[in-house]
């Protein structure tokens, strides 16, 4: 059977060629100036860049895996003087239409049935290359310069918060209780996937799962009377997290006391996240705060929170960490306390941590933080047919 013709693609029109963004461009450059000094004092010849993070970064917002997956397609080939995109056939066109056009790479490509390895190790044969990836990686020492965003940035990851947080919450607002944690999800995912946020991580914790599993991501457990959501999304890169908890009807003492509590604890570690501090000192005031509502040993069942920006995880909050928060650091913090869990994404800045995960119309609650009065997101409470018993 003969298939029929089909017409001729048609090249884009004038006015559909994405217009040149000066302020990605002028990041870009400086990343590669970054990188050229780096390589000159490591007296190398250039670094070959694979990893998701690495490739973000450098490119300010591009993503060089398949959709849906991890697999990496695209490799960066960097030198003092020409940044290279690594890839095949298949991936080529799409990367530079959509994300790299008139922003100074070069491409070089292979058809797709041969192994990316290959390409990338004739453009490495003879030279001294430093790679961020296998036995010898100079990741770490990368890591410190993803670390830090620029304005531009800056400016996308306050507006990631912002959708990111309005699905957590219109979420919590809209189902139905007795739905269960999978099919909570699943609206959760396509509040953020209609908006080109790719949920890296998400949990709902029903009636308390998180008490048992402080790690639970969904199940089939239906959600009765309590329920914590919490979301990882990634877009251009960039990574954020948040928390809200809801219940249906008004939850006993027992559950506000917990809640609250690990609110503080939240409050506080935003509070010292402060630009120059090491996260070993953070800590110690959170620790503090777990000691003095007699939940001293509740920090050891979780990891406490992390830094983001363009790694997932980067830096763990850790007891003895002694890496200092600089200005441009993101940090997600999640403490909990039994079921309670909270989270909050902030901006480390000069004058202080920027709170980017701001509630929209949600029930606040008042916390005192150091002589200074807060406000911190509360349990929604909705209205329900069935009491707690």
């Amino acid at each position: 059977m003969a298939f029929a013709e089909l017409e001729p693609y048609s090249p884009p029109s004038s006015g559909e060629i994405p217009i040149l963004d000066v302020d990605r461009a002028a990041s870009i450059n400086r990343k590669h100036q970054l990188l050229a000094e780096y390589i000159s004092l490591k007296n190398v010849d250039g670094l070959l860049l694979r990893s998701p993070a690495n490739f973000a970064w450098f490119t300010c917002g591009t993503e060089n895996t398949r959709p849906g997956t991890l697999d990496p397609v695209a490799a960066l080939f960097i030198t003092r003087d020409v940044r290279v995109i690594l890839t095949s056939n298949v991936d080529s066109s799409h990367i530079f239409d959509h994300q790299l056009n008139g922003l100074g790479f070069q491409v070089k490509e292979r058809p797709w049935q041969e192994i990316t390895g290959t390409l990338c190790n004739d453009m490495c044969r003879g030279r001294n290359v430093l790679y961020d990836t296998g036995p010898q990686s100079i990741d770490a020492e990368l890591q410190d310069f993803r670390r830090t965003l620029t304005d531009l940035e800056a400016n996308r990851i306050r507006v990631l918060a912002r959708e990111v947080t309005h699905a957590v919450e219109a979420t919590a607002r809209s189902f139905n209780q007795g739905e269960n944690e999978s099919e909570v999800a699943g609206h959760l995912a396509h509040r953020l996937l209609r908006h080109g946020i790719t949920p890296y991580r998400l949990q709902v914790m029903a009636d308390f799962q998180g008490h048992r599993y402080r790690h639970w991501g969904f199940g089939t457990d239906t959600v009765n009377r309590h329920c914590v959501l919490s979301a990882v999304g990634r877009r251009n890169g960039l990574y954020v997290g948040v928390s809200r908890s809801v219940c249906f009807g008004q939850p006993p003492a027992s559950v506000v006391e917990t809640h609250n509590a690990a609110t503080l604890v939240l409050a506080t570690a935003m509070h010292f996240s402060l630009a120059g501090w090491s996260i070993g000192e953070t800590w110690k005031r959170v620790h503090r705060i777990y000691e003095k509502f007699g939940v001293a040993d509740e920090w050891r069942l979780a990891d406490q929170g992390e830094t983001l920006g363009y790694d997932q995880p980067g830096l763990t909050v850790r007891p003895d960490e002694p890496a200092t928060l600089g200005s441009g650091t993101v940090v997600h913090w999640h403490p909990g306390v039994r079921f309670a869990l909270t989270g909050e994404t902030v901006l480390v800045q000069p004058e202080g941590p920027e709170w980017l995960t701001i509630p929209d119309q949600w029930p606040m609650l008042g916390i005192t933080v150091k002589g200074e009065r807060h406000s911190f997101p509360d349990v929604l409470c909705r209205e329900t047919g069935t009491g707690w018993e």
